[in-house]
């Protein structure tokens, strides 16, 4: 086994674990004791999971960015997209008001999401490049979760998400990445829009 090949083996270890890390708060209780210790642990998979080489920055730079853009992508399909489409969104629809509120909070979290995708971008030269046109992009999703709660999302709203998150599939696409809807936890919705 070559050197490489044991830092690709290391890196996504490494990156597997803190993903775990997220993800594990959202299936506990939420308490002080618990979130102080889940904090403790996803600090100590930060300080395991730091890059020692440029090339592994590289590495890990695209693997944080196609977790938080298939994220993203995820989310806004989820719970912005098929219920849009569905017309759940619509006044008189039951559902409605849950819909909105999941609705909101997704599009809160797809913009962190996307906002991380890009910052992990910049950790890869070619990467970065491809994502420098989205920035604006994803600057104008900003909005959307006021829009979807307040019930005035519209068709272009959503096509807008939509083309957002196809870009940065693209992009990905465009590095040998590949960038899937990888739907979250209800919880894990308010859970990373406040990190």
């Amino acid at each position: 086994m070559s050197l490489q090949t044991a830092r690709v083996r290391t890196s996504l270890v490494a990156v597997t674990t803190a993903g775990a890390l997220l993800v594990l708060p959202a299936c506990s209780s939420s308490s002080k004791s618990a979130s102080s210790s889940v904090n403790a642990g996803q600090a100590a998979a930060a300080a395991a999971a730091s890059p020692s080489t440029s090339a592994d920055r590289v590495k890990l730079a695209k693997t944080k960015f196609v977790l938080n853009a298939s994220l993203a992508a995820g989310a806004a399909y989820q719970w912005i997209y098929k219920p849009f489409k569905a017309g759940t969104f619509k006044k008189g629809t039951k559902g409605r008001t849950a819909a909105l509120i999941k609705g909101g909070l997704a599009g809160a979290f797809t913009y962190n999401r996307l906002k991380a995708a890009l910052n992990d971008a910049k950790g890869d030269p070619t990467l970065s490049k491809a994502t420098d046109a989205l920035s604006g992009a994803v600057d104008n999703l900003k909005s959307l979760p006021s829009k979807i709660k307040g019930g005035n999302a519209s068709d272009a709203d959503v096509n807008q998400v939509n083309s957002v998150v196809d870009g940065f599939k693209s992009a990905g696409a465009a590095n040998g990445l590949n960038v899937t809807n990888q739907v979250p936890a209800a919880s894990q919705l308010t859970q990373m829009v406040n990190s």
